[in-house]
């Protein structure tokens, strides 16, 4: 029997002939990935371990992200901690203020994962990766541990799906839009412990972008990973970044798949997802009136430039609903500066919305907009569990940057035709 592209990757990096669903393997990381929340854990199983030093300075990255700047006297005992040890173990791959972004956003744009690569990263987001051909999985903080000491992890090998994405997507149709679908459509236990492995000639019309907000949200639907092939446009993209050498990997014909689906892009509408399940999904002409108090664009999902860019064309010569809050957070330096030289901040900031330092933020109810009891948020972030921005009586509603653009202007959850 074939393998899929996670399948091959693993088999590669374990160096197997081959690997099957359900096999244990251990195999060679290319990367390490920690912030400034799961670090600390990390770094003091180290201790523990009485290792000195780390397997490969050049391939741990410690991305300062989540609570900095340090918003309180704990977020700044954690990242002290984790400045300490990479200053101590030279690690190259060093993010703190001033040079750092969102994690997931950060790592493609500085090249630092490739087609090909196996990487583990103590965030449940690493799955991002898997827009540029790679396996990337989210491990807890031990794993991230072991994976700094010895370059090496253990896995069980995942099974997979196989999602067909045909069609061509409308106007203000987005990857946001095609993930939220499929969680809808699948559950958020749907693809437990599975590769989601995205195919057809419907790829051709997600860009990079799309693809790492698709990828991103895997876990929210239970995923070991997601993963898309390397086609020329994740090519030009690994050219423009990166000069590490790549490799791809494509499925067997014959390989196994514990289920396969088609998703028609030309059929699908904006997505809103209801709280308190990535899963309780909405097309935009389901969503009824519902009155919103804040709108956040940002997160590891959708902050980045054409993100951004999306949410400026809703907004621009326009004014946010008066009471209403819209902070809007860029996903790294470099998609501040861009936004910045394309004067996306001045649209932002004269239609009556903040614009933040990159951050987590909010995101994981850290700060920079904290929702209090009662009140209601659409955001582009990718959960909306129970109290995951604040107040356990708050409300999260998901969706991309139009509809949260659009939302903004109406104070309602609205879809960005009802403001063109």
């Amino acid at each position: 029997m074939g393998m899929t592209m996670t399948q091959k990757i693993l088999a590669d990096h374990a160096n197997l002939p081959e690997v099957k669903a359900g096999d244990l393997i251990e195999a060679d990381l290319s990367m390490v990935l920690g912030n400034d929340i799961t670090s600390p854990v990390a770094i003091h199983e180290i201790e523990k371990m009485k290792k000195e030093g780390v397997f490969d300075k050049d391939k741990i990255a410690l991305v300062m992200d989540h609570f900095v700047p340090n918003k309180d006297i704990k977020s700044a005992e954690h990242c002290k901690c984790v400045r300490e040890f990479a200053l101590k173990n030279d690690i190259t791959n060093f993010y703190d203020v001033g040079e750092m972004g969102i994690e997931h956003a950060l790592l493609p744009e500085k090249g630092l994962v490739v087609a090909g690569d196996a990487v583990i990263g103590a965030d449940s987001h690493t799955c991002t990766y898997g827009a540029l051909g790679a396996f990337s999985t989210g491990v807890g903080s031990t794993d991230m541990a072991a994976g700094m000491a010895t370059g090496k992890a253990w896995f069980k090998v995942p099974s997979a799906i196989k999602f067909n994405i045909t069609g061509k997507p409308g106007k203000y149709i987005t990857g946001k839009d095609v993930i939220l679908h499929i969680i809808g459509m699948i559950g958020v236990d749907g693809a437990l412990y599975q590769s989601m492995e995205f195919v057809g000639d419907g790829l051709k019309y997600l860009s990079m972008d799309d693809r790492f907000t698709i990828a991103n949200m895997a876990i929210e639907a239970g995923g070991k990973n997601g993963i898309f092939p390397v086609d020329e446009l994740t090519e030009e993209y690994l050219k423009e970044h990166s000069s590490r050498p790549y490799k791809k990997f494509e499925a067997d014909p014959d390989a196994l798949y514990t289920a396969e689906y088609t998703i028609d892009l030309s059929t699908l509408k904006n997505v809103v997802s209801f709280p308190h399940l990535p899963e309780n999904t909405k097309t935009i002409d389901e969503v009824g009136d519902i009155k919103i108090d804040q709108v956040v664009i940002g997160s590891c999902t959708n902050g980045r430039i054409s993100d951004l860019e999306a949410a400026a064309k809703i907004l621009k010569g326009k004014k946010v609903k008066k009471g209403l809050r819209v902070i809007v957070i860029p996903a790294t330096q470099a998609v501040y500066l861009e936004a910045m030289e394309k004067g996306y901040l001045r649209t932002f900031i004269e239609a009556g919305a903040i614009v933040s330092t990159p951050t987590c933020g909010p995101c994981l109810g850290g700060y920079m907009g904290i929702l209090a009891e009662g009140e209601r948020c659409v955001s582009t972030t990718n959960r909306n569990f129970v109290g995951r921005m604040g107040h356990v009586d708050s409300e999260i509603y998901l969706a991309s940057p139009y509809v949260a653009a659009a939302s903004a202007l109406t104070g309602k959850i609205s879809g960005p035709e009802e403001v063109e």
